[in-house]
């Protein structure tokens, strides 16, 4: 099975202009998240930044890595991956797509995502989850309150198939119990390359502009999304969405350690 991982990447942020280049402890985001990505595809899978800005097309040529070129049209990051997955000599049968600010996301659950895709042939869609119970979810309930647009849950059917995402709770519980799991969904998806047209090709759904979440314009057209459950073996989660993220991301690394040396 032909998969290649995708990192877009693109410099004009609205609310953290070039944030690819930005230092987090003393290497840039872009690289970070570039060897998550190379450490995740191992076996031969190969990784590439899609940009349209040269900044960025020099730092990833500077690291050593594979860049491809796309239209500044490009709306979203999945629109990304596919402009550059179609200007690729060869055709893939599968696009993971890895944030380019998900530089928290241990190479472990990457892989998961990349082993999905062939262990779920029948899925147009793969994507993780990490399921909260005890401390994790009471943490993550605590946060929600503070910030309810932020994190969002998902819940499945007996095969692990996605019913729904949201910035909501689910499911709603009557009867509060920390021992109820929770799946907390990673923003983290592989996609069929005939998928990947699909999504890129049909216009914004209604529920995913209610929600801002993408991925239920795939569920509204009845595109199947497989969730595969991931564990962070004791590492936080998070990404870089603005400047003041930087100091807190420090701070994981600091205490955490590094997650990929090199």
């Amino acid at each position: 099975m032909n998969t290649v991982v995708m990192i877009p990447a693109r410099y004009g942020s609205s609310r953290m202009p070039g944030k690819p280049l930005v230092a987090v402890a003393g290497v840039p985001l872009l690289r970070r998240v570039w060897r998550l990505a190379v450490a995740a595809a191992g076996d031969g899978t190969q990784v590439y930044v899609a940009t349209d800005d040269g900044r960025i097309a020099s730092l990833v040529e500077s690291f050593g890595g594979q860049v491809i070129m796309t239209p500044p049209e490009c709306l979203t990051g999945t629109d990304r991956c596919l402009a550059a997955a179609a200007l690729l000599p060869t055709r893939p049968d599968a696009v993971v797509n890895v944030q380019g600010d998900a530089v928290l996301t241990p190479p472990w659950v990457i892989r998961a995502v990349i082993d999905g895709l062939r262990a779920h042939p029948d899925a147009a869609l793969i994507t993780p989850a990490v399921a909260l119970t005890g401390a994790m979810k009471r943490e993550f309930l605590e946060h929600k309150a503070k910030s309810p647009s932020s994190g969002t849950t998902v819940v499945c059917d007996s095969k692990g198939r996605a019913l729904y995402f949201s910035k909501a709770l689910l499911p709603f519980e009557r009867t509060p119990s920390n021992d109820q799991p929770m799946l907390r969904h990673i923003g983290l998806y592989g996609y069929r390359m005939a998928a990947l047209e699909q999504l890129c090709a049909l216009p914004e759904s209604p529920l995913e502009k209610a929600e801002q979440l993408e991925q239920l314009r795939a569920l509204e057209n009845g595109l199947t999304i497989q969730v595969i459950p991931v564990d962070y073996q004791g590492r936080s989660h998070g990404s870089i969405d603005a400047s003041a993220d930087v100091a807190a991301v420090e701070a994981i690394i600091q205490r955490e350690g590094e997650l990929v040396v090199g």
